[in-house]
């Protein structure tokens, strides 16, 4: 390879990069990841619940070079995902993590940026190796922004930096080029604050620093793909996709910046979204809807379980209608949550329970709903 002046490309790719649109750029070397041993703690504990594939690819996590053979250098980066204000959620209306509010899949966004990044970096060293990865390479990617100067990694595990906050995504690119690395030590800032910790309804946080995941309603509303755990439901609130409450607390985030990007603003009908309306879609029309955006990832059956039990937390007199709707769906899934749910409607709630019991089949559905008549009978006794 023809030897490059380190200092010089490095910032001529970090110029790169932030005329694309990356909010920040840092290098850090490839070396060995220190943070696997506190991964096998956490995978140990089953705080990764059903997300088999860290397991499943635990070694590779060891050192970038699964990701690039022969990698040096990982130029970090960010992109910046705040934009407008959260609006208040009224009855009949379910919350979505702000970073999904937008018309396209973050990721699809990214992946365009890292591309072009790519192609400027080939032009310019033709010789070299590039691969850019966005979520979902083996990679500690906290783990090196914060080698690479971003930030330090907060009590909620999220890469927080003193002007940014934490509104960002991380995204890195991986070359063979030996760059000018970083050299100065991230420092953590969070104090004794532990509002973060503090405000998790489902206490997905056993010790500052470490996340059960099992626990998180951003996991329970997207990875967890089976009925939601019992005791977990009435924590998850109005969440139907994601969760924003430990960042929203952080003093941190009082003054990040605004992003510009034009494709991660709000659509209409994402801040907030409207509960009763989804369970109107069927599988076209759903994936119609939302087939590019982070919605589609938990697909229907995931968005309608989650809104089921939204509008379980906050009843609402138009929420009876969709939840005997969602008490006849095609998915066995969608009916537990909605028998569920529809416990805390009173006596409308209650008929439409015991009609569907007559008819159902699925013997989970059929626990579902009979739990949901006890509840509804004690709620209405309570009444």
């Amino acid at each position: 390879m023809k030897r490059v002046d380190n200092a010089e490309c490095t910032h001529w790719i970090k110029e790169r990069a932030a005329s694309i649109g990356f909010s920040s750029v840092g290098v850090a070397p490839a070396v060995a990841a220190v943070g696997t041993q506190h991964l096998d703690e956490w995978l140990a504990a089953g705080y990764g619940g059903t997300m088999a594939w860290f397991a499943d690819r635990r070694d590779a996590y060891d050192h970038p070079r699964s990701v690039l053979d022969g990698v040096r250098s990982l130029v970090m980066l960010t992109v910046d995902y705040r934009t407008a204000v959260a609006e208040p959620t009224p009855l009949g209306y379910g919350r979505v993590a702000r970073y999904a509010w937008g018309t396209t899949d973050y990721h699809d966004v990214i992946h365009g940026w890292l591309k072009q990044l790519k192609q400027h970096c080939s032009e310019r060293f033709p010789d070299a190796k590039f691969r850019g990865v966005v979520d979902t390479a083996p990679l500690m990617e906290r783990e090196f922004a914060q080698l690479a100067g971003l930030g330090w990694i907060g009590k909620h595990t999220l890469l927080l930096n003193r002007q940014q906050g934490s509104w960002f995504f991380l995204a890195a690119l991986l070359t063979d080029l030996e760059l000018e690395f970083n050299t100065t030590p991230a420092t953590d800032h969070c104090g004794t604050c532990t509002a973060c910790l503090d405000i998790c309804p489902t206490d997905a946080f056993p010790q500052p620093h470490v996340m059960d995941a099992s626990r998180c309603i951003s996991y329970l509303t997207i990875e967890h793909r089976d009925a939601i755990p019992m005791e977990l439901r009435a924590g998850m609130g109005e969440w139907v996709l994601g969760c924003d409450l430990c960042q929203e607390v952080c003093p941190w985030n009082r003054k990040s910046p605004e992003s510009m990007e034009p494709q991660f603003a709000p659509r209409d009908d994402t801040n907030p979204l409207e509960l009763t309306a989804l369970f109107e879609l069927d599988v076209d029309e759903f994936r119609d809807r939302f087939r590019a955006t982070p919605l589609w990832r938990p697909k229907r059956r995931g968005i309608l379980r989650n809104a089921a039990i939204a509008l379980g937390n906050n009843p609402t007199p138009d929420g009876v209608p969709a939840l005997i709707r969602g008490l006849n769906d095609d998915e066995p899934l969608v009916r537990g949550a909605s028998a569920w749910a529809l416990a805390r409607y009173g006596a409308e709630g209650r008929a439409a329970l015991l009609a569907r019991q007559e008819l159902e089949t699925d013997t989970e559905v059929l626990e579902e709903i009979a739990g949901a008549l006890s509840t509804n009978s004690r709620l209405m006794k309570e009444e």
